[in-house]
Parts: C-alpha cells; sequence; structure tokens
C-alpha cells in the first residue's frame, strides 16, 4: 500500500516560521517521522511539499491509480481552493486533512474548509502527531476499501 502526503504552502519553513504558533519541528523531520511510521505500518509513503497551487492539483491527479490513499494539509488554501476541493472530490480515493494546529481554535477565516467536505475527515491540532494520526487513519481507510473490494 502506497500513501501520498501533501504538504501546502510555507511549509517548507516550518522549524523558522511562527515558531510560536508552529513549533520548532521541520518538515524534514515530519517526513521523517511518516516515514518510520509507515514502515511500521508496512506501507509506503511519498511526501511532497509545493506552494503552487498548480503543483498540488497536479500531484492529486497524478495519484489516481499509484497510490491508495492521501494524507493532505491544504494550509493557507484550505480556506479557499476550489481548485484543490475539486481535485480531492474527483479522486475516488480517501483522503485524510490534516493541520498541525487546532484550526477552529484560530482566526474566523482559517475555521473554514473548502476541502473537508470532500475529504474523509480531518485531523487538527496535534502539532506533527495530526501527520501521524493522518496517516493511520488513510491507511485504515483504504484497509477497508480494499478489503470491501472497492
Amino acid at each position: 500500500m502506497r500513501v501520498l502526503v501533501l504538504h501546502g504552502p510555507n511549509l517548507n519553513m516550518l522549524g523558522t516560521r511562527e515558531t510560536g504558533i508552529y513549533g520548532t519541528g521541520t518538515l524534514d523531520e515530519i517526513d521523517a517521522e511518516l516515514e518510520k511510521l509507515a514502515t511500521e505500518l508496512g506501507v509506503e509513503v511519498e511526501c511532497f511539499q509545493s506552494n503552487s497551487e498548480a503543483a498540488l492539483v497536479d500531484r492529486l491527479q497524478g495519484s489516481r491509480g499509484r497510490v491508495h490513499a492521501i494524507v493532505f494539509n491544504p494550509a493557507a488554501f484550505t480556506h479557499y481552493s476550489i481548485v484543490l476541493r475539486d481535485a480531492v472530490a474527483g479522486l475516488g480515493l480517501p483522503v485524510v486533512e490534516v493541520h498541525l494546529t487546532n484550526v477552529h481554535a484560530r482566526e474566523d477565516f482559517r475555521r473554514q474548509s473548502v476541502v473537508a467536505p470532500v475529504a474523509a475527515g480531518q485531523i487538527s491540532g496535534f502539532g506533527s502527531d495530526s501527520y501521524l494520526l493522518g496517516l493511520r487513519a488513510a491507511v485504515a481507510l483504504a484497509s477497508r476499501e480494499a478489503a470491501a473490494g472497492v
């Protein structure tokens, strides 16, 4: 089983960007934690970060037939990117939306996700553990679909 992990804009700046909000951990550290958990779960992960909406759409569209599930942190695109929402909706794959911070406890504009209604679920507020929980959820969802012959 293969899971695609997508990181949206500005996540490449983790560790130096607004450390009071996002902490001092880096994206490379998150990816390493994901690789370790994937090994424990017996799955493969493919991690990709982009600040470009188009590059994220291309990865989503290119995932069909290659991966079984997706863990996706759309970052700021969460709140307004209809093109990412539509790309997720058209996949036919389980997508778990993740966020490092509790977006529902932050500014009003961060409480709205246009992606969440077409995702299998959303995990937020657990720092880097949000990604690990998201990977576990994605693997569970993909396993259930495989067992059901979906």
